[in-house]
C-alpha cells in the first residue's frame, strides 16, 4: 500500500520533472522541500483521492484556494518569500504548458489511487 506521502512524493518530482523539461528548474527534490512544497503535494493528494473525478481544472482550483487560504498572491515569478506565484490565476488564463501540470498530476493520480487502498 502507497501512504500519501509517498504518493505526494511521486506527484512532486514528476511535476519537477515536467517543470525542468519546461525550463523551470524552481523545484527540488522531494527530499528537500520546504514544508509548504509539501503541504501542497498532499493537499493534491487528498483531493485526488476524495474525489475521483477531479478534472485539471478542479485540480488547480483546489490548489489555489489552498495557496490562497496561506496568503499566496500572484506574482510574475515564484517566490516563496513574499508568497508570490505566476499561476495565481483563474485556470481559463494560464498558460497551455501551465495547464498541463494538472492533467500530468491526474494521470498520475489516476495510475496510483488503486495502490492506496
Amino acid at each position: 500500500m502507497m501512504t500519501i506521502e509517498m504518493i505526494a512524493e511521486v506527484c512532486h518530482n514528476v511535476n519537477k520533472a515536467y517543470c525542468e523539461s519546461i525550463g523551470d528548474f524552481s523545484q527540488v527534490k522531494w527530499d528537500e522541500a520546504e514544508e509548504w512544497q509539501r503541504d501542497s503535494a498532499f493537499e493534491g493528494v487528498k483531493a485526488h483521492l476524495a474525489n475521483p473525478n477531479l478534472t485539471p481544472k478542479d485540480s488547480h482550483d483546489s490548489w489555489l484556494t489552498h495557496k490562497l487560504v496561506n496568503g499566496w498572491k500572484y506574482g510574475a515569478k515564484k517566490d516563496p518569500v513574499s508568497k508570490e506565484h505566476p499561476c495565481m490565476l483563474p485556470y481559463d488564463l494560464l498558460p497551455q504548458y501551465q495547464r498541463s501540470k494538472d492533467y500530468i498530476f491526474k494521470a498520475v493520480m489516476d495510475s496510483l489511487r488503486k495502490y492506496n487502498k
